[in-house]
């Protein structure tokens, strides 16, 4: 016996790869709908060999219905995660609307899985932000040997994670450059993004920060350890699918990076790409279409007492979002739901 299953947002990049991705790991699905918004109603829809046709989320009823993800923003989250939440269906959830809320689980199931038990209080759990994700799957295992204090990351992160028409911004001004006459303008970002690196993801806060670097602070305290100390720099760059990090992490205790690419080797999720020569690292291009994070670049860090140093890569629309709900679903379904 498996699970009625709905995808709202099925259109978008993340709910199309949330199709895909149920498919692939082959998730006990007895029914499936898709849902999308009345503009893109009655729009086809891959899921393995079959062909789904999209429902109108305003007038869907989630009664009977086991799991939603949904990948449909902030603003239209607020409108129907509750109506599906209140129906008996628990809502997985990618956008930041509920992430801090202290009555919804953020989870990541390779670090926090037990965090799911508490999803009945709103019968919601929280995916984080996509740079999250990834950081906290390496982060944790350290964690766990030597305890960390404080980590430094700056992100390069892909248009993919502005959706659809920030790659096509990217695709048309890359022409544009080559091309007389189309040139394009910036649109949906503030500068031009094509052979260009933006150090600005978000809304700015008072601070001088930027929403994205305060997600990646807030996130990490909630799924890891709120102890931890985390300074961010988010940067968008001009790469399609797949988000990198640089991250310097300094701990209680001594770790020899030896014995952390060990660590890092047995820790689920993870895929340790690491040699010193040419080529020995992962790029965002590689890493496309696969489920692991990438660690590559490990190296101590000579300019404190207890430092690391590693690079991490991963397909942000997969493990930063569509692969990372699946993984809640079927957490969820193995600790609580039981019905596969």
């Amino acid at each position: 016996m498996g699970y009625k299953v709905v995808v709202a947002g099925a259109t978008g990049n993340v709910g199309r790869e949330m199709l895909n991705i149920l498919a692939e790991r082959q998730f006990p699905v007895d029914e499936i709908a898709a849902l999308a918004s009345r503009r893109s109603l009655g729009t086809e829809c891959s899921f393995g060999d079959k062909t789904l046709t999209t429902q109108d989320l305003d007038t869907f009823d989630f009664k009977g219905w086991d799991i939603a993800l949904f990948a449909i923003g902030s603003e239209a989250t607020e409108k129907y995660a509750p109506k599906a939440a209140k129906a008996g269906c628990v809502v997985i959830d990618n956008s930041s609307l509920y992430r801090y809320d202290p009555d919804v689980p953020l989870v990541v199931p390779e670090v926090n899985p037990e965090a799911v038990d508490g999803y009945a209080k709103k019968n919601i759990i929280a995916n984080p932000n996509c740079s999250t994700a990834q950081m906290v799957v390496a982060l944790k295992p350290l964690h766990d040997r030597a305890r960390i204090k404080r980590v430094v990351v700056s992100t390069y992160q892909s248009v993919s994670g502005s959706g659809k028409e920030a790659m096509d911004e990217l695709w048309d001004q890359t022409k544009g450059m080559y091309v007389p006459g189309q040139e394009k303008e910036p649109n949906v970002y503030p500068k031009q993004i094509a052979f260009n690196v933006i150090p600005h993801i978000d809304k700015f806060m008072e601070d001088g920060s930027t929403k994205e670097e305060w997600k990646m602070v807030a996130e990490t305290k909630k799924i890891v350890d709120p102890k931890i100390k985390v300074t961010a720099t988010c940067v968008r760059v001009p790469v399609f699918v797949g988000h990198s990090e640089a991250i310097n992490i300094e701990f209680e205790d001594f770790l020899d990076e030896d014995e952390a690419r060990d660590i890092l080797r047995e820790a689920p999720g993870i895929l340790v790409v690491d040699k010193r020569e040419d080529g020995g690292y992962v790029t965002p291009v590689e890493c496309v279409g696969d489920y692991a994070t990438f660690i590559s670049r490990i190296r101590q860090d000579s300019t404190i007492e207890n430092g690391i140093n590693l690079w991490c890569v991963s397909d942000n629309l997969r493990k930063g979002a569509a692969l990372n709900a699946v993984q809640i679903a079927e957490t969820l379904g193995n600790r609580v739901l039981k019905k596969a």
